[in-house]
């Protein structure tokens, strides 16, 4: 049991340093010293090859849109939920911005933008060249 809650620590001070990494505008993801790949969400080990030398680094930030849905509002403001393949691998799941909902397809080329707001930070995406 004392093994596992250890784990757990780990794990949360993994997704800790992800978010105040963020809110630095800065955006890093782990990647794995001994197999070379991205991983996201941040873990305490490597979930392909369980190695536990890990490196925060930047990704390029580049990614395609895999899957995308719109949102709806009652009173508007609808926007979009996606999911976004990193150039790098890893899998994550945010918005795309400075595009109408409607308009973002899949495949669609996207790049990545921290947005800050005091004390809150996210990880959103734009369309690569800033079009769609």
């Amino acid at each position: 049991m004392q093994e596992q809650a250890g784990a757990s620590l780990q794990a949360f001070a993994q997704e800790a340093r992800y978010f105040a990494t963020l809110a630095q505008g800065v955006f890093e993801i782990p990647c794995c010293q001994d197999c070379g790949r991205w991983h996201f969400y941040p873990r305490a080990c490597c979930p392909y090859c369980h190695s536990e030398s890990l490196a925060w680094r930047r990704p390029s930030g580049r990614g395609t849109v895999y899957s995308t849905t719109t949102v709806r509002k009652p009173a508007g403001g609808d926007y979009c939920v996606c999911l976004v393949d990193l150039d790098e691998g890893p899998r994550l799941m945010s918005t795309v911005v400075d595009t109408p909902p409607a308009e973002v397809r899949i495949g669609q080329r996207v790049e990545a933008r921290v947005q800050v707001d005091g004390d809150a930070a996210l990880l959103v995406f734009a369309p690569a060249g800033g079009r769609p």
